[in-house]
């Protein structure tokens, strides 16, 4: 028998098959199972769709798509959205997929901290955003992430068996299909998809952080209906995420877009790659804590000696930014250093990808003007003009969702579709 997992519903069978073992499903079952995972993730596309667009995009008859209509609707999968527009005629029935049919569990992983939370097939974000302490290397990662899950579960009164799955984004050199993260430093503990799956006993996604990031700029923020877009998560490290002639770039293994660990300065300062000299050396946030505590121990003018004592002697890039923005000459000068190291790095990527927009997200870009006018200064200068100028670098306006976003459309394209035999 096959085992059939996820949503049970009183109105139909389950819809959703848990493992990939067909046998015992005749030929017209599996093609009826095929054919609404297509309706479904057509309608997770667009907004909605009248019967005739569903049955010209799945290549089936009217009555057909009709059946197959009213079976997703007594299973409460997808919901009439009234009448539509006619060109001539009858007016059309819409179709959509309902909210509160089922929903993923979305996590966007940083170095020391990741934060959860739980959206709908409308990609709306239904619960709080859970701040959790862990790592890519944290032996009790899936226990933590399971906890919290729980919590938000409960606080918000979801039925478990309408949680879809789990997305997780994270640092490192991760190979989405077999869900392994190689930069976890115990190999034991590199395999993060098997983890959560044996925790959550639900359907489990892990990508690299930058690549998603890109994909939620690509899907929902700036980088929207822009071919050739590059996605920069700029933080503690410098994520890379790459949208090439309209399709996320993975490269061969699928660790493209490493440009943290590009070597810039030779027997420059030790990387945690184990490497000198990389770009997160001169350029990350690491690196503009680093310049706020030497200037203040050398006695430089500067407001954030003050911030630093009030503080508890910490300075975080929030106060570096802040200071900058209340005319501290010290804190313009540090963010401008690391604003032309890393319109350097660009420089580079400009002139090989020739892409239309480039898009700054992370900690570090809320710093707007006082990065954004040292970059451009970098690239007049180590840019040809004819290529820079046609590349325009911006702000996200998703600096906090866009992993959150794109693990989320991944994931539901994940859900909705067709079946591997």
């Amino acid at each position: 028998m096959l085992k059939l997992h996820l949503i049970k519903l009183k109105t139909s069978p389950m819809l959703f098959i848990e493992d990939r073992k067909y046998a015992d499903l005749s030929v017209s079952e599996l093609n009826k199972y095929r054919q609404k995972k297509r309706i479904l993730s057509l309608l997770y596309k667009h907004e909605g769709l009248s019967t005739q667009q569903i049955s010209k995009h799945i290549h089936v008859s009217i009555p057909t798509a009709i059946v197959l209509l009213n079976d997703l609707i007594s299973s409460k999968y997808i919901i009439s959205k009234g009448i539509g527009k006619s060109k001539g005629g009858r007016k059309p029935l819409i179709y959509g997929l309902a909210k509160d049919s089922l929903f993923v569990i979305a996590c966007d992983m940083g170095r020391y901290f990741t934060k959860m939370t739980i959206f709908n097939t409308h990609n709306e974000q239904i619960t709080s955003l859970k701040t959790i302490e862990t790592s890519i290397d944290d032996p009790k990662l899936e226990e933590k992430l399971f906890e919290n899950a729980n919590e938000l579960i409960k606080e918000y009164n979801i039925p478990y068996n309408k949680i879809f799955g789990i997305g997780v984004d994270m640092p490192g050199l991760v190979d989405s299909q077999k869900g392994i993260n190689y930069t976890v430093k115990d190999e034991l503990l590199q395999n993060i998809k098997t983890r959560i799956q044996q925790k959550f006993n639900k359907l489990v996604y892990i990508d690299n952080d930058a690549r998603m990031q890109a994909f939620g700029e690509y899907i929902f923020g700036k980088a929207k209906g822009k071919n050739n877009a590059i996605v920069i998560n700029w933080n503690w490290g410098i994520g890379l995420g790459m949208i090439l002639n309209g399709k996320i770039y993975e490269g061969t293994t699928g660790f493209a877009g490493e440009l943290s660990h590009i070597k810039m300065i030779d027997d420059g300062g030790l990387c945690i790659c184990g490497k000198k000299g990389c770009l997160e050396t001169i350029a990350s946030a690491h690196t503009l804590i680093k310049y706020a505590n030497d200037g203040i121990e050398n006695n430089v003018v500067t407001q954030l000696k003050d911030i630093k004592k009030t503080n508890s002697d910490k300075l975080s890039v929030a106060d570096i930014i802040a200071a900058a923005k209340m005319g501290d000459e010290f804190s313009i000068s540090i963010l401008s250093k690391i604003g032309m190291a890393l319109g350097k790095g660009i420089s580079y990527l400009i002139q090989l990808l020739n892409p239309e927009i480039i898009v700054l997200g992370g900690n570090l870009s809320k710093a707007n003007q006082f990065i954004l006018t040292p970059i451009q200064q970098a690239l007049n200068k180590y840019c040809i003009e004819k290529i820079s100028s046609n590349s325009e670098v911006v702000i996200s306006e998703l600096p906090e969702s866009s992993g959150l976003l794109g693990i989320t459309a991944t994931l539901y394209q994940k859900v909705f579709s067709d079946m591997i035999t």
